[in-house]
């Protein structure tokens, strides 16, 4: 599949890889994906990004993905669905931290060296995986012979989960995003 891959969206790919090598994470995962996104210069993604404001805010925007991590990386729809069945999941993360330290179920001081000594490289998680794969179909609903960045972060925020959580809070959603990066006439 990757030999279908253009120049930028192979290098979100990579740059996906030294996201997670500078965080020291395990694997690469989608959010490594969005946060190498946001590196892109020129292109529909840098020009969709910055004409929605996402580039303007990406403070913000990894704040929002910190904070995600730190409740497990669940999203906030998921927290809202476990409070309305009693469970305060900002307490559960305060009982947590209190225990083991801050940043403790999002995988705080890592070591990134588990799977990695084995294999020799950081795997993708099955969500990036997946984002991978939804690249592909994005592509061919849109009848594109090669996979580009563009089709890469349309995936990511059409799958369900925290990158697309925090593109949408950010007003990056699928549809937005589509309108901006391939106009009708």
């Amino acid at each position: 599949m990757f030999e279908r891959f253009t120049k930028d969206a192979r290098a979100v790919v990579t740059g996906a890889v030294a996201q997670a090598e500078r965080a020291d994470a395990d694997s690469v995962t989608d959010e490594h994906l969005l946060l190498s996104l946001l590196d892109l210069d020129g292109g529909r993604v840098a020009f969709a990004l910055g004409a929605l404001g996402v580039t303007d805010r990406r403070a913000s925007l990894e704040a929002a993905l910190a904070d995600a991590r730190r409740r497990g990386g669940m999203t906030k729809a998921e927290t809202e669905a476990l409070a309305g069945l009693g469970i305060d999941v900002a307490e559960v993360v305060a009982r947590v931290e209190e225990a083991h330290g801050a940043g403790a179920l999002a995988g705080a001081g890592r070591s990134g060296r588990g799977r990695l000594a084995l294999s020799g490289h950081r795997p993708f998680t099955p969500g990036a995986k997946k984002v991978i794969e939804q690249s592909l179909r994005v592509a061919l609903g849109r009848k594109d012979r090669s996979i580009g960045a563009e089709h890469l972060l349309l995936a990511l925020a059409a799958r369900p989960g925290i990158a697309a959580e925090v593109l949408a809070e950010h007003g990056a959603t699928y549809g937005a995003l589509e309108r901006v990066m391939f106009p009708r006439p």
